[in-house]
């Protein structure tokens, strides 16, 4: 049996360069103790707002700087634990930063306070006299039309000084799944045996052409998870009461009201994109799980063989060399202003590649104002890895655009929106694969990695949302959340929407075990959002050139500057409405029929 390799015997060629944000852990660790250092240039303006706008100005200007130190800091530790969880010392390191976010956010949290506590009209006025404040009206505004939330300011401190404590859930969640998990060893249809991770599941195993391989590793996944799901469920019934205790002492209507908030979404454009992609969804991927049965000859349809290939002994494969070029060739559309990012990040190791003992599962994108992004991927050499680093580099061209064109407090667009930029790197780059090949059976292959993406987006993180919506809604009327609660409704959302073509067993039940997503807001439903804008302006850009390109562009450089609507309208979606919400699923639904046409 194979040994997985540990982060220290991985080739470095494989990781990412984190010399570009310290060139060494006690080049850290003098960082760390100087921005420690550095509170004082903030607190300091603690009680003086009222003397004028340009006092105003200069703690802003100051908070800016102190928080782009904490930014980079924490990068530095949070990077070195995605990549190797199961180190000590990396787990220390996260520890720290953890600790010193929550000594900030409890001493800056003043700001906010001061900043509402001013009488009527006093900002109104500062921002007319001061232009320098100009570039923070965004977020002034954003902080005013919070007032009706904001607690007294010794209450605020003391819930600021407990951040470590409110993000347990999630950091307890990662550092079991990243160290703690055990699955056993798998068989294939060869008798190989061969080792199990979390990782090689999502990465590998589900994806398998080997029907004994793919479903012996989804038992081992299953049973893995089985092990651990009421310490989860424990840890995601507090995550949900931690929100729902939160709304009320804020004085919101639900813990929904709280997060839509945050993302500066209507409840109604929420439960839009939930109802009609539910509902319309559905009867297309029924036709395509219908499809896959027939197509792969099951007995039955598990839940684990949603993704495996349906022309097995077409899997195209790819170097990491091979796939820059393509990603490069696919997106040469946006410009050189666009291309020469994405090369950048290609060739100067932005990116960790590297498949190791203790290393996070999936793929992100991580942002750090003054340097550059960084992305985790685990590198198989499949083509449909050269989609998925198209989809972060969406991510990273987003962020280096906005950081040259907007401040830091300017940055950060809405979670509603911050899909969009990703998804349309995936259509740019899929679209191009097809228009380099004659041959049919790489069409379909295509069209297949479109629906694996529409199904990840559109289906099983909306499904993640469903799951979101109904669980809070029970926790608001008072109803614990456990493992036993989770498993039962997972099952039901997935059985209504599937509609008995696939088998809900136990493990499609516990794949509320999955995602860290849950630990980050309301994030899942968010991709679907995304993934709507993002069809929608490929389509522009594919149907009016130029003009739609120059757009995109815009967008992208806008950040955070405006709010998720604006910021689609910009790119000529109207995301008040469900016509573009209908065009995306639409599209899906062609995708199945030339599927189905092609077997």
């Amino acid at each position: 049996m194979a040994k997985r390799l540990s982060r220290s015997e991985v080739p470095v060629e494989l990781t990412w360069d984190l010399t570009h944000l310290f060139p060494h852990d006690n080049a850290w660790e003098s960082e760390l103790k100087a921005t420690a250092g550095q509170i004082e240039t903030v607190t300091r303006y603690k009680g003086k707002f009222n003397e004028g706008a340009s006092v105003l100005l200069e703690c802003l200007e100051s908070l800016e700087k102190l928080l782009k130190r904490v930014i980079r800091a924490g990068s530095y530790a949070s990077l070195k634990l995605s990549a190797d969880g199961t180190s000590p010392d990396n787990q220390v390191m996260a520890g720290r930063v953890a600790a010193l976010g929550a000594r900030i956010n409890s001493e800056i949290s003043f700001v906010q306070s001061e900043l509402l506590s001013l009488p009527g009209g006093t900002v109104e006025k500062y921002l007319e006299e001061e232009p320098g404040l100009s570039e923070f009206r965004r977020m002034i505004e954003k902080a005013l039309e919070l007032k009706p939330h904001i607690l007294h300011p010794e209450t605020e401190k003391a819930l600021a000084a407990l951040g470590e404590v409110l993000n347990a859930p999630s950091a307890i969640y990662q550092r079991s799944k990243a160290t703690d998990m055990y699955f056993d060893p798998v068989v294939d249809s060869q008798g190989n045996r061969l080792p199990m991770s979390f990782a090689a599941y999502e990465s590998r195993y589900e994806t398998s052409p080997d029907i004994v391989l793919r479903r012996n590793a989804y038992a081992s996944f299953t049973k893995g998870l089985k092990a651990y799901q009421n310490t989860y469920g424990a840890t995601w019934g507090t995550e949900v009461k931690k929100n729902v205790v939160l709304a009320k002492l804020r004085g919101y209507p639900s813990a929904i009201h709280m997060l839509l908030k945050r993302q500066e979404v209507s409840i109604d454009a929420y439960n839009s994109l939930h109802d009609v992609i539910l509902a319309e969804l559905a009867p297309h991927m029924r036709r395509y799980a219908r499809l896959r049965k027939q197509v792969l000859g099951l007995d039955k349809m598990l839940y684990c063989d949603i993704e495996a290939p349906l022309d097995p002994e077409f899997a195209p494969e790819t170097t990491f060399e091979k796939a820059s070029d393509i990603i490069l060739g696919g997106l040469s559309v946006l410009g050189p202003e666009y291309t020469d990012i994405i090369d950048t990040a290609l060739k100067n190791r932005w990116i960790d590649l590297a498949e190791n003992t203790g290393k996070s599962t999936g793929a992100f994108c991580s942002t750090v104002p003054g340097v550059h992004p960084y992305i985790l991927i685990t590198w198989t050499n499949s083509m449909r890895n050269a989609l998925t680093l198209s989809h972060e580099l969406g991510h990273a061209g987003h962020s280096v655009l906005t950081l040259e064109n907007q401040r830091l407090a300017n940055a950060e667009p809405s979670m509603f929106f911050v899909e969009a930029p990703s998804t349309i790197n995936e259509l740019l780059v899929g679209n191009y694969i097809l228009s380099q090949s004659t041959d049919l059976r790489m069409r379909r292959w295509v069209i297949m990695q479109f629906l694996t993406t529409y199904h990840h987006n559109f289906v099983r993180h909306l499904i993640e949302g469903e799951l979101q919506r109904r669980i809070y809604a029970l926790a608001e009327k008072g109803q614990p959340i456990t493992a036993s609660t989770l498993s039962k409704v997972q099952g039901d959302i997935l059985g209504e929407f599937w509609g008995g073509e696939v088998e809900i067993d136990d493990g499609a039940r516990l794949t509320w075990m999955r995602q860290p997503h849950y630990y980050m807001g309301l994030y899942p439903y968010t991709y679907s959002a995304g993934l709507t804008i993002g069809t929608a302006a490929a389509k522009a850009i594919r149907d009016e050139g130029q003009p739609a390109i120059d757009r995109w562009l815009e967008v992208l450089k806008a950040g955070g500057s405006r709010n998720p609507m604006e910021l689609a309208e910009m790119a000529g979606v109207d995301m008040t409405k469900a016509e573009p919400i209908r065009t995306a699923v639409d599209y899906v639904g062609s995708l199945v029929d030339e599927l189905v046409r092609s077997f």
